[in-house]
């Protein structure tokens, strides 16, 4: 297997994931600033033009960051970070889509229309008067969150998971992207500090 990887916090969710099951593979950093993403040899490997995904052995290539994450969790060995039940596998990909689609999606798509406008507007449609709206969107939405891990170690309870490195992953990059943790978001911003202190976290 193989890696394509680069920065930002899609690829920075599967290298952590990595890092906590254990598992180490081949990686190629892909220069997104450069747009060597958007070139026909990256292209024909993943057609959305993103970052991450793993090439396999056969040459078949598994793109999005929990498909990626899944994949890694049924093949290796280890604690699963998905979940070993049927309703602990149901849980994980709840709590990971909803932290995707209600946090980090306006997250993401606030920044790419503003602050990271020069890098995105020949890219992708860029909407840049929604940006204020999408953070606002984002922000609501975690302080729902807040209110819902609030008394929880971790995102799903008692275990580690996917969904807990999601949440993560996003946060730490919109802490540095103009988007900071409301310190009034008690529950969120004791679960960041804790996942920060894990060495995943440097991965």
């Amino acid at each position: 297997m193989h890696l394509y990887d680069s920065i930002g916090p899609n690829p920075r969710v599967v290298r952590m994931f990595m890092a906590e099951r254990g598992v180490d593979i081949p990686k190629t950093t892909v220069d997104l600033r450069g747009g060597e993403n958007r070139q026909p040899s990256y292209m024909a490997k993943n057609p959305a033009g993103q970052l991450p995904c793993l090439e396999l052995d056969d040459g078949s290539v598994i793109a999005e960051i929990t498909a990626i994450c899944e994949y890694l969790d049924e093949i290796t060995p280890g604690a699963s970070l998905i979940g070993i039940t049927p309703l602990e596998r149901a849980e994980t990909r709840m709590w990971t889509r909803r932290i995707d689609f209600n946090i980090a999606e306006p997250m993401l798509n606030g920044f790419r229309f503003a602050e990271g406008l020069k890098l995105f507007e020949n890219r992708i449609r860029c909407i840049p008067q929604a940006a204020d709206d999408l953070k606002a969107t984002a922000q609501e939405r975690l302080a729902w969150l807040d209110g819902l891990i609030a008394g929880r170690t971790y995102v799903c309870g008692k275990r580690l998971s996917l969904a807990d490195i999601t949440l993560f992953a996003f946060l730490d990059f919109g802490a540095q992207a103009g988007q900071p943790i409301n310190p009034a978001l008690r529950a969120i911003t004791a679960h960041h500090a804790m996942m920060a202190a894990r060495p995943s976290a440097k991965a």
